[in-house]
This record gives C-alpha cells, structure tokens and sequence, in this order.
C-alpha cells in the first residue's frame, strides 16, 4: 500500500482549540487530585479502617458509574465544550463538601457526586479532543492525556503543600476552585464550535483509521454490516484494557500515600506518591505520540504492561519509601498511553454510532476506579495494604495479554 500523503499543517482555529481543549484537561486533572494527597488526614479524621475508607473512596466510582453512559446525551445535547467547560465549574463546587462531611457515608456521597461530574466532564473533554484530532489528521490523544497528568500531578503539589502545611482543607480546596474555575471559563471561548461529527465528515478515508481484530486484519469500514469481531467483544476487551490502566491509577491515588505513610513517611513524603507516578504518567504520554508512531500501540502498551507489573512486583518485594516510589513510576510509565489507546480504539470502531465507542468504554474504565479500592482496602485489611497493591502487578499481565486487540497505528 503506498505510503499516506502528510497531513496538512493544523490551521489557526485548530491550534486555538487544541490549547483550550489542552487546558480542560489540566484543570480536570487537578481538581481531584488537589484531594488525594489529603487522603491520610480525611481517613483520620473519619477514624475508620481501611476497608470503610476504600467503600467510601468507591463512592467517587459508584457516581462515575451511575452518570457515564448520560455523558453521551449531555454532549449530544449542549455540545462537548460546554459540557467539558462548565462541568469543571461545578466539579470543582461539589469538591467543597468534602471538608464538612462528618462521617464516612457523607464523604463517600460527596465523592459520589464529585464522580459523577467528572465521568461527564471526561466523555465530553475526550469526545472534543478527538474532534480536534481529526484536524490535524494525526494522534495528538495521548499528549493531551498527558496534560491531564500535569494537571494531577500540579494538583497533587498543591494537596501535598497544604498538607504539609496544615492549611485547613475548607480553605484549600476554596481556593483550588477559584483558580481552576477561572481557567476553565476563558478556555471554553476557544473551542470549536459547530456539531460534534463535523470533523468526522469532513476528515479524509485511510485504512489506518479502521481497528484491527485481536488476528491483526481490519475490520469491515463503517457502514458496513459484516464484521470479523462482534463490535460488543471488541468493546468488552477494550473495557477491561481501560479498567486496568484505571485500577492502576487508583492505587497510585487513593493508596499510594497511605502505603508510605505505613513505610514510616512524613505527610508531605507520603503525598509525593501519587507526584511521583502523575509526574512519570506526564512524561510517558507527553512523548507517547512519536513512540507510537515509531512502534505501533500494541507494541507500547504490552511493553507498559510489563513494566509496570515488574516495577510495582519489585518495588513490594523490597518494601522502602525509595523503593515505593520508584515503583509508583514504572507504573505509571508503562501504563501511561493504555487509556488513550483503549479510547482511540473504541472511537474507530465501525458500525456503532458516533461517540458510542467511547462512552462505552469510559463508562467501562470507570469500572476499574470502583473495583480498585474495595479490592485494595478488603485485602488490606484482610492481610496488608502491601499485599493488596498486588493488584497493579495483574493489572500489568493481563494488559500484556489484552493489548493485542488495539489499534496498532496512530490512527490518523
């Protein structure tokens, strides 16, 4: 097949959005995890045992779950820039009821309605990412996931300083919306405008841009009926790849400091757990675009998988708080292109309607955040938080096993 003319250089209106859209991703990522590194002094607080902690930690997962699949109807209805924007606006007001709640049921319900806005805020700021994507005809995803990675891991310092600090936590999170809030409302001016299929009508047919089956032979482009795979097992295998980058990623959040701070590590030490695996995660989709390209995102993401089971495998054998950290970054290295690919792969799905794909399979991936910390907490307090964050590691293998069924291109 001759090779696929280059894409043409982006114009002024897609670079403008491309920032904007950059920038809710940024904030997105920093309004909850300006939360997690407070984790330790919440669940003190509450005086609970690490199994309640996790089932109110699960209420965040519980509301993504129960809102996900109405993010599609919210985007189809207000468009994903209003949706994206505004919802970030009132995620950040609902994280204000966090500092009041008087027990472990309040918190969880906080964390509940907290969830729910962001399962709608991530459909809505990856369905407008994508749609900036098909302007510039090449994958630009994973970097805006790694903005988001930014986001957390500004997020994080700011919990960790106020942490260390003692800075009350009403106050805190007071002024992390105020200053998120404003950002969110002077990008949304920049977004584009218009339906949220106008891009994909008027992007150009490649054969890249059609996924593989698990064999390697791509499926039947849209519009047609007959497929190599049923679309709902693609789905499925796409879903669970999505939920174990998930369960990943919540280890490093909801657990990571608390791990430390049983490793004997101060409040501001233990907060950098989850700096340090957002930091690694920022740096592995910042540069995850050019490696795929190079090497295909099947390739990457079994690769990933691997390292991110043999650095957290290692890292719990050799329990120390240089160990732990360093832990927290392999995984968050190699499982930092999974929900990029698992979401790129879910949109080219053929035969399913616009945006369906990736509700989906967000809606799936949430399943992952609401597995991990029950899981994590039940084990823990059944025999240790060490053992428990053993689920990392059978994360890692089963996306070695799953990656195959990923789109091994860019997908421009």
């Amino acid at each position: 097949m001759p090779a696929a003319a280059p894409p043409s250089a982006p114009g002024r209106q897609a670079r403008q959005a491309r920032a904007a859209v950059a920038v809710l991703f940024l904030t997105n990522g920093a309004v909850f995890f300006n939360v997690v590194p407070r984790y330790p002094q919440i669940k003190a607080d509450l005086g609970v045992s690490n199994a309640v902690f996790g089932g109110a930690v699960a209420g965040f997962s519980i509301g993504a779950l129960l809102a996900g699949l109405l993010a599609g109807v919210f985007v189809r209805r207000f468009g994903s820039a209003r949706v994206a924007a505004f919802g970030i606006v009132v995620t950040t007001l609902a994280t204000l009821a966090i500092p009041f709640a008087p027990n472990a049921i309040a918190f969880g319900g906080a964390l509940f309605v907290v969830g729910a806005l962001d399962a709608v805020v991530d459909v809505a700021q990856n369905a407008h990412g994508l749609r900036v994507q098909r302007l510039y005809q090449r994958s630009i995803l994973n970097s805006l996931h790694g903005v988001w990675s930014i986001g957390a891991v500004l997020g994080g310092l700011m919990g960790a300083a106020a942490a260390g600090l003692r800075l009350p936590l009403a106050v805190h999170l007071g002024i992390s919306a105020a200053l998120i809030s404003a950002v969110a409302v002077v990008a949304y001016r920049f977004l584009l405008p218009g339906p949220e299929d106008a891009e994909r009508a008027a992007a150009p047919p490649a054969a890249a841009r059609h996924p593989a089956t698990a064999d390697g032979d791509p499926v039947a482009p849209a519009g047609r009926r007959s497929f190599a795979r049923p679309a709902v097992w693609m789905l499925a295998a796409l879903g669970v790849l999505a939920a174990c980058g998930a369960l990943v990623e919540d280890a490093g959040a909801s657990w990571g400091a608390l791990y430390l701070t049983g490793l004997h590590a101060d409040a501001a030490t233990a907060g950098l757990a989850v700096v340090a695996f957002q930091t690694a995660m920022t740096i592995g989709r910042l540069s995850g675009d050019r490696v795929v390209d190079r090497f295909g995102q099947r390739t990457v993401t079994r690769a990933g998988g691997l390292l991110a089971a043999a650095g957290m495998g290692a890292a719990l054998a050799v329990p120390s708080v240089p160990s732990a950290l360093a832990g927290f970054v392999l995984a968050g290295l190699g499982t930092a292109t999974l929900v990029p690919a698992a979401m790129h792969t879910a949109d080219e799905l053929p035969g399913l309607p616009a945006g369906t794909g990736l509700t989906v399979v967000s809606w799936l991936l949430r399943g992952g955040f609401l597995l991990s910390p029950v899981l994590v907490g039940f084990v823990a307090d059944l025999v240790s938080l060490r053992v428990g964050l053993l689920s990392v590691v059978l994360a890692g293998l089963v996306t070695f096993v799953l990656a195959r069924v990923l789109v091994n291109d860019a997908g421009r």
